[in-house]
């Protein structure tokens, strides 16, 4: 088995989309099984390479970082029980790790994100602190010429109007002071996926964000395991 995500990955999750019913997943579970191993083994070969540069990420086990299938739809309206695609965290919050990787497979909406999305007020607090205190690192890591040409900009989705008490109006990085999350987002196309160089691809871009993921897990740094 190759290191490479087939269009066979893209066909399920379409069908899973079309068919997303108890029934349907269930006569066909043997192709969930395949799609899904498939997806661990690139997840697997992801881990050993950018692990190579990232100790944090080599310390990660392939199939623990695969986000499970099905739905919790406790508290929503939308009751179809199955996600219509594949997801797997490298590091991003997970154990004691506030920021690290995630990749997203969906047939037309694959990313890869790196950063702390929506962490709990004690982070985003201690966060916001470092970014304030040590603005000169913060603006040299998201600065920085790869971390620019895969991720450009923060993604600005989850972003407050004013200033976060606690903070000064005129903070010079009062525009980083209001997000919410800490996110850099690189978006996939299902041929960027499917390239027999994927695997190096998405490590390169992984690899850019390491200077900014190691940014906001420094207030964490001595942390238990």
């Amino acid at each position: 088995m190759t290191p490479t995500l087939s269009k066979k990955i893209f066909d399920y999750l379409k069908q899973l989309e079309e068919n997303n019913n108890r029934e349907w997943f269930n006569d066909n579970k043997n192709l969930f099984t395949q799609a899904q191993e498939e997806f661990e083994f690139f997840v697997e070969k992801l881990i050993q390479e950018v692990g190579k540069s990232d100790e944090k990420v080599a310390k990660l086990n392939a199939k623990k970082s695969l986000l499970r299938i099905y739905r919790d739809i406790r508290f929503s309206k939308d009751k179809t029980p199955y996600k219509n695609y594949f997801g797997a965290s490298l590091g991003m919050g997970k154990s004691n790790e506030k920021s690290g990787h995630y990749l997203h497979i969906q047939p037309g909406k694959s990313f890869i994100a790196s950063g702390i999305y929506l962490p709990e007020a004690p982070v985003l607090k201690e966060i916001r602190k470092e970014i304030s205190i040590f603005k000169d690192e913060f603006l040299k890591a998201i600065d920085h010429k790869d971390f620019k040409k895969y991720y450009g900009e923060l993604d600005r989705e989850h972003e407050l109007k004013k200033i976060p008490q606690g903070f000064e109006k005129e903070d010079p990085m009062a525009e980083y002071l209001r997000l919410k999350s800490f996110i850099g987002v690189y978006n996939l196309t299902n041929k960027d996926a499917m390239d027999k160089n994927a695997v190096q691809k998405l490590t390169d871009i992984m690899n850019s964000a390491k200077p900014f993921n190691d940014f906001l897990n420094a207030p964490f740094s001595n942390a238990p395991e």
